[in-house]
């Protein structure tokens, strides 16, 4: 199939148009909900002025606009093929031997390159505003005491201690965890390190801890090695290759976390002992985003590329949406099994997007060549 050059880059041109301006409409009015329910947040809060509810809301733009991405795609595809057929230019293109398949690979491909775009480009810069405006929210807008705060100020975890065996392990249970500036203390520390084979070698018993620059500094604490008596308490240094700020991030949203630094953070989850399947599922979904976005496409071309004469527009342009929506609930219901091991991360992630695209697909072939 060979594509004509000028119509397609015509009608890249017009998609990509329609698509950025439903992008932006959408994206401005979901950020002005946003802004009101920050300024209903703030009213029990004098330090909460409105320069500083506007910098938070600023700050979400980006994470909002990733969020309506798809949307923008759906009605902004839709608006785009809605305006070439009232036009009669897809008439003529068809009159001139072109067919569906060919005048749709360019906004399919444009689609893709957005989606593209927004998760290699735009999800770092998302990530980097969205995790300082919650943080701003954690000490403007909210009375708790932040994500470790969620555990009951515990904390659990597994990290490599390659100090008394290659593969050994070191399990720490901590109480009393707290924030201080960017310092992380602990009172009740427990350490179990193990071999290889899960035998346990020492126990550590500390009554203060605080998380220094590549070591746990244990306060006070008596080694206990088994069948034999505790040791003189004394200050041990533990290596460690977590730091405060990947502690926060571990209990943080994973939408805080840039696409390219996810692979490393999620090994890093797996061998400190934290769940990684949120961090997993956000990293998949992102990856299929782009073929989330080209579904989209489709999905607007199926719905919108009926003939003006033969009546029924708005039936079938709502038809769309509601499709749209349908597989945005899809998305989410799968999101909640996959959160919950019920299904594969990757499953979850790429089950919308690859049933939307087979939909989309169907679609086409009964409207265009049935």
């Amino acid at each position: 199939m060979t594509l004509p050059v000028t119509l397609s880059v015509y009608m890249a041109k017009q998609f990509a148009g329609s698509v950025v301006g439903m992008l932006l409409a959408l994206s401005g009015l979901v950020a002005m909900f946003d802004f009101i329910e920050l300024l209903r947040r703030s009213i029990s809060r004098p330090e909460a002025t409105f320069a500083v509810v506007a910098q938070i809301a600023g700050l979400r733009l980006p994470y909002i606009a990733m969020q309506v991405l798809p949307f923008a795609v759906l009605l902004g595809g839709m608006l785009c093929f809605w305006r070439l057929t009232r036009s009669s230019e897809l008439v003529v293109a068809r009159a001139a031997g072109v067919s569906a398949w060919e005048f749709l690979a360019a906004p399919t491909i444009c689609a893709l390159v957005l989606g593209l775009l927004a998760t290699t480009a735009i999800s770092p810069l998302s990530s980097a505003m969205f995790r300082r405006a919650e943080a701003m929210d954690d000490f403007y807008l909210k009375s708790g005491g932040g994500p470790l705060a969620l555990s009951g100020g515990q904390l659990w975890l597994r990290q490599s201690d390659r100090v008394l065996t290659p593969q050994g392990v070191a399990i720490i249970h901590a109480h009393g965890v707290r924030l201080r500036g960017k310092r992380l203390t602990a009172t009740q520390v427990s350490v179990f390190r193990l071999d290889d084979h899960d035998r346990l070698l020492t126990r550590i018993e500390a009554g203060n801890a605080w998380l220094g620059p590549g070591a746990w500094l244990l306060q006070d604490a008596r080694v206990i090695r088994p069948e034999q008596m505790p040791e003189p308490p004394s200050n041990i240094n533990l290596p460690t290759d977590l730091t405060v700020s990947r502690v926060q991030e571990s209990f943080a949203s994973p939408d805080t976390l840039s696409f390219w630094t996810l692979p490393d953070f999620i090994a890093l989850l797996d061998r400190s002992g934290f769940s990684s399947i949120r961090h997993r599922l956000h990293f998949q979904a992102l990856l299929a985003s782009p073929l989330l976005c080209a579904t989209m496409a489709l999905v607007a071309a199926g719905f919108s590329m009926r003939p003006t004469r033969r009546g029924g527009v708005a039936k079938m342009i709502g038809s769309g949406v509601a499709t749209g929506f349908a597989l945005f609930v899809v998305s989410k219901i799968a999101e909640e099994f996959g959160q919950t091991g019920a299904l594969p991360v990757v499953l979850a992630a790429w089950v919308p997007a690859v049933s939307g695209m087979m939909l989309s697909i169907a679609l086409l072939l009964h409207t265009e060549d049935g």
